[in-house]
């Protein structure tokens, strides 16, 4: 039997008290758009045997990335990882650990997030980092509501080549408290004047590298512009691979840094769980969104790790909160943390080099496919297509040949820049899969023009 406390005179008073007339009224800031007419179209009621069916047919429909030639990017990567990271995070202690409230019995806990933060500063060249939040997106926007706490402004600027998604994160979290968002056009050739939209009133600067194209920044001369005006620079990173072979954002003069970890120790999973990283400089720290474990001696003089700063909402600090995001990805940043462990400096540079000899051989490869353009002078892994025919049709058709082409533009920024295709190649990626990426494409767009 199903277990429903509530009876239908407890939930008309309830309605009543909070003033509305209905449940639905509860959602009503929901767009209609994202919201269902009816129920799911899905069976009511079968037993455990038959549902077990229809699940695995259900995710028999999918394919997997490692099972075909897989080009997608856009923000997620497949990277391998290696078997220990997945063996140690599933330990119990780990797997379910919960919130170190209390840090005589969470040592373990804050120790590695602990290490978490340190490997998160020293990657993007910052003072202090925070024990992750939900993702890169996410992440984003908290970084935007921190500049204008700090900056005590509340216009934000973002570049026209971030990410679509986290742009619409910014938007929608932000959309409430009275804060300014200008957008910079849709910019496909890295080439935009962001300094000129910078004016006093102006709290921050959002900008990306690898941007949404591939392309890559020195953000050092717009840092100047933004802390001339009084604002904070904003460097989003969706590839955190590439700071293995890139200039960091903290030596671009950034303010805050804001980057998706999953390339790191955690798979593509159809989109989630992901893991945000977070950094700032240390006069900043007390404005950081999120927990920060820190290290201290106990009066044995005996090493310890404490909650240094944890001034969220269910701390009691309620609208003097930094964030009303209630946890971090604990699970997430430990396998970050195991395989940049297991990768040590070395190895994370020799992943970035490798990651970036093979996509450029792909580039070269492709650039070879008459009608076809490589938009990018620069870039690390992912690099943008130029078909002459549109992308998203490409990209059908070739999955219907068992490969995943990449990510069309116009799936992100829909009506714009059809012809646009992102494609991303990694350490998994193989010279045969390259091959067969170019030999389809190249039958298709020949076909095209017939």
């Amino acid at each position: 039997m199903r277990y429903l406390p509530l009876t239908d005179d407890d939930r008309r008073a309830m309605l009543a008290t909070i003033g509305v007339r209905s449940v639905d009224d509860l959602f009503i800031d929901v767009p209609d758009a994202a919201r269902l007419d009816d129920l799911i179209d899905l069976p009511r009621h079968q037993g455990e045997l038959a549902v077990e069916r229809d699940m695995s047919g259900l995710a028999a429909q999918s394919v997997a990335a490692g099972s075909v030639p897989f080009f997608c990017g856009a923000g997620a990567y497949r990277h391998h990882v290696p078997a220990t990271v997945d063996h140690l995070i599933q330990r119990s202690e780990f797997l379910t650990a919960y919130t170190p409230y209390q840090p005589e019995i969470a040592q373990g806990t804050l120790q590695y997030l602990y290490e978490f933060q340190s490997q998160v500063a020293l990657l993007t060249g910052m003072e202090v980092a925070n024990a992750s939040l939900y993702d890169g997106s996410t992440g984003t926007a908290e970084a935007v509501i921190m500049a204008n706490r700090v900056t005590r402004r509340k216009k934000a600027v973002l570049s026209g080549a971030l990410h679509p998604h986290y742009a619409q994160v910014v938007k929608t979290t932000l959309q409430y408290d009275g804060s300014e968002i200008v957008e910079a056009p849709l910019v496909s050739d890295g080439q935009e004047s962001l300094a000129d939209m910078i004016d006093d009133k102006t709290s921050c600067v959002v900008v990306q590298t690898p941007d949404l194209f591939g392309h890559l920044h020195d953000y050092a001369a717009l840092a100047d512009a933004a802390h001339a005006k009084g604002a904070l620079l904003i460097i989003v990173v969706t590839e955190i691979v590439s700071l293995g072979a890139l200039k960091s954002p903290g030596d671009m003069g950034a303010d805050i840094v804001v980057a998706e970890g999953q390339s790191l120790g955690v798979g593509l999973q159809f989109g989630g769980p992901y893991v945000g990283l977070f950094a700032t400089r240390q006069k900043l720290v007390r404005q950081m969104p999120g927990r920060v474990a820190g290290e201290t001696r106990d009066a044995a003089g005996k090493r310890g790790y404490v909650l240094t700063l944890s001034t969220r909402e269910q701390h009691i600090r309620r609208e003097k909160a930094t964030s009303n995001i209630c946890t971090n990805a604990g699970l997430c940043s430990l396998a970050f943390s195991i395989h940049l462990s297991l990768l040590g400096e070395s190895g994370l540079q020799k992943l970035a080099a490798l990651n970036h000899a093979m996509a450029s051989r792909a580039a070269d490869r492709l650039a070879t496919i008459p009608g076809v353009t490589v938009l990018n002078d620069t870039f690390f892994n992912e690099f943008t297509l130029q078909l002459p025919v549109a992308a998203a049709p490409v990209v059908d058709q070739l999955a219907q040949q068992n490969i995943i082409a990449g990510v069309p533009v116009s799936r992100l920024v829909p009506g714009q820049a059809e012809d646009l295709l992102l494609v991303a190649v990694t350490e998994t990626t193989t010279d045969e899969d390259v091959e067969a990426l170019a030999r389809a494409l190249s039958a298709i767009v020949e076909g095209a023009s017939s």
